[in-house]
């Protein structure tokens, strides 16, 4: 591989993201060291974790926290209570658990500024409807707006403007990784890239597949325009599962570990064919 600034560049997925966490140990156990970390959605919440401690110890911790009453609480509430809470709003479930989790573990006072490597996180701003990189300032809102799932949480709000989930414009950022200056950039996602669409069945398949379509479109864009001299690997998942494609599966928790382990598998045995 070659040698220059190494970005890990962590992608959303959700539930799913749970993968990352397999990546990432694969990643330290390899002897990769970031020099930047960039995320979005699930993948800004690992990613902050990451900055904050740059070392395979964060893994263990990660593993803990996907694995805690306090992740499965994010999305917790009962059926009846989401549809109560959607038909008063726009959104399925409260924001708290998920600031608390932040704070809790991120520090409810810490700055970007205060994180070991630089790290930053897309959001989708509502009043410009324009990509948002958040690099400085207080780290848990940030975060919390660049995982502000559409329909699932209420915008976030900062400054007095309001964010969504990063997703909707910029899922796996390459892109901006190139941009910082990522000479190697590994790609932590969640493994629906190179998974082929099928038309949509039912009504909640509609506005998932569009999705998908627009956010593979971005991807592949931007690996297109990855210029000379700068090295991407996406690493693998390992492989899904059918239910991951459910629109339950964002609330899906006990397949984590399995997620963890056949990403850290599989990643690990990608990395040792690069350094043979």
């Amino acid at each position: 591989m070659a040698g220059g600034p190494v970005a890990f560049v962590l992608g959303g997925g959700g539930v799913l993201g749970a993968v990352e966490v397999g990546m990432l140990r694969a990643l330290f156990r390899a002897r990769i060291r970031p020099d930047m970390v960039l995320g979005t959605s699930i993948g800004a919440v690992n990613g902050a974790l990451v900055a904050a401690d740059p070392t395979e110890a964060v893994t263990d911790r990660l593993v803990r926290l996907w694995a805690s009453p306090e992740a499965s609480e994010v999305y917790g509430d009962s059926v009846a209570r989401q549809l109560r809470r959607f038909a008063a709003r726009t959104h399925l479930h409260s924001p708290r658990p998920l600031r608390r989790l932040l704070e809790n573990e991120l520090g409810e006072q810490t700055t970007f500024a205060d994180l070991k490597v630089p790290f930053r996180c897309c959001a989708a701003n509502i009043e410009r409807a324009a990509e948002h990189w958040f690099h400085s300032g207080p780290l848990v809102p940030a975060v919390l707006a660049s995982a502000s799932v559409p329909g699932l949480l209420p915008p976030t709000e900062i400054d007095g403007r309001h964010y969504i989930d990063g997703g909707v414009v910029n899922s796996i950022p390459v892109g901006e990784a190139v941009a910082a200056g990522a000479t190697q950039v590994f790609v932590l996602q969640v493994g629906r890239i190179d998974r082929e669409l099928t038309p949509p069945r039912r009504p909640w398949e509609i506005a998932q597949v569009a999705f998908e379509i627009a956010r593979r479109h971005r991807f592949a864009r931007e690996m297109a325009a990855v210029p000379d001299g700068v090295e991407v690997h996406v690493l693998p998942t390992g492989g899904l599962e059918p239910r991951d494609d459910s629109p339950w599966a964002y609330r899906d928790m006990a397949a984590v570990g399995r997620r963890i382990s056949r990403a850290y598998t599989a990643s690990r045995r990608y990395l040792d064919s690069l350094a043979r």
